[in-house]
């Protein structure tokens, strides 16, 4: 993990993906925008995002690139994206892919978990949002299984980084995500603290979607953890839980050069 200024913009990168030049990528943080203090990269009105992502291609250096961002639901659909896609925004999607170069493709998180891959063999890169609900329909997997049934991709190629969110400490949850969980990892006792409240935990959401992305293939040494908490960092990263829903948005991207 390395924290630089790129345009205007602070962003980090993951140390595991520097060796390949056949990519780039970037996760936001709250510093350097100039458009507001709550950036946000979807929405009803154009008028709400466009300074927004103007700013992002600017920073980025990506002229006659295009940045396409899925319209998140907490959905565990995935979408293949490729020059001929018409529109910037994917509706009712959490998860993009794409095998073309010059195809900048983004999600955006104030607490849930991104996640970004890259296979260098098939040059094949996704971006994945996960909150609790994708995290427990194991929507990491979802997309692995495309990358493979429509790339050719071999999970042990697949180089995966997770990016800031909230940490266990500050994500206690009710009984309705404690179910799931349990439902659906077989090592929910490691993903879920107690808390003092009856029938609330506390949830890791870190090492569930590092489990999804091991029991898809995914070699652990190929796994990037970035470690930073977004409800912690108030001075870097926006968090739903601290500031509200309506609060700004970090953007996890990444693309074939």
């Amino acid at each position: 993990m390395r924290k630089l200024i790129q345009g205007r913009l602070s962003v980090f990168k993951f140390e595991s993906f520097r060796k390949y030049k056949d990519i780039a990528h970037f996760i936001t943080t709250k510093e350097g925008w100039v458009s507001g203090n709550k950036p946000r990269f979807t929405g009803d009105q154009e008028a709400d995002y466009f300074g927004f992502r103007k700013e992002l291609a600017v920073s980025c250096e990506s002229k006659g690139t295009k940045f396409i961002f899925p319209r998140q639901t907490h959905s565990d659909r995935v979408e293949v994206v490729t020059s001929g896609t018409e529109t910037t925004t994917i509706a009712d999607t959490d998860a993009l892919i794409t095998n073309e170069p010059g195809l900048f493709i983004c999600v955006q998180t104030a607490d849930c978990v991104p996640i970004l891959l890259f296979d260098p063999q098939q040059k094949v890169v996704a971006a994945i949002h996960a909150g609790w609900r994708g995290t427990v329909s194991k929507i990491a997997e979802k997309t692995i299984q495309q990358m493979t049934e429509k790339f050719g991709c071999q999970p042990t190629d697949i180089v995966a980084g997770i990016g800031p969110s909230i940490h266990m400490h500050a994500y206690e949850v009710g009984p309705e995500v404690v179910e799931a969980v349990e439902a659906n990892f077989s090592n929910s006792p490691a993903l879920l603290k107690p808390s003092l409240n009856e029938g609330r935990a506390y949830f890791d959401l870190w090492e569930a979607n590092q489990t999804v992305l091991i029991e898809s293939g995914i070699p652990e040494e190929n796994i990037e953890v970035m470690g930073l908490c977004s409800f912690e960092h108030a001075g870097l990263f926006y968090s739903a839980r601290r500031d509200g829903a309506d609060t700004g948005r970090m953007v996890s991207g990444i693309r074939l050069v």
